[in-house]
């Protein structure tokens, strides 16, 4: 009954200053204050206030907002553990999985296939020997070891 009574009050008062607007000669402005101050009226009319009134004095209705609250923390202490360990069960056996094959032990030169021939008019390039291939290499291994790899 309060609620109704305040409701019809802004309301009235609305369209009192949207009056007084239109009759300062901006129609545009009024009929939009206009508008505005109908929107309460219309609230009461359609029982949307009186549900309101009603769930916000309802203890029932203040314990559910408050298990939808914890189920929202939850949700979100989830996700952000998902985060942390990086992804779901299934993409962290994935990850293990291509980090074990990301390098090939005997792989010291790319594989081109079977159909990467030297063209018949073309000699084959010679493939360069190195003196000590381990000393290619150790700034990247020192670098590796530096961080824990």
């Amino acid at each position: 009954m309060i609620a109704e009574t305040v409701c019809s009050a802004v309301s009235a008062a609305g369209l009192g200053i949207a009056a007084v607007t239109a009759y300062r000669k901006r129609f545009l402005s009024a009929a939009r204050l206009a508008a505005y101050s109908l929107v309460p009226v219309g609230l009461v009319m359609t029982g949307i206030v009186g549900w309101a009134a009603d769930t916000a004095f309802s203890l029932k209705a203040w314990v559910g907002f408050g298990v939808l609250g914890v189920a929202w923390l939850v949700f979100l202490g989830t996700r952000a553990v998902e985060r942390r360990t990086g992804g779901t069960r299934k993409e962290r056996k994935a990850a293990r999985a291509a980090q074990r094959e990301a390098v090939a032990p005997a792989a010291s030169a790319p594989s081109l296939g079977a159909s990467a021939r030297p063209a018949a008019g073309r000699p084959a390039a010679k493939p360069q020997k190195s003196a000590a291939p381990a000393e290619d290499f150790s700034d990247i291994e020192a670098i590796l070891k530096k961080h824990g790899i």
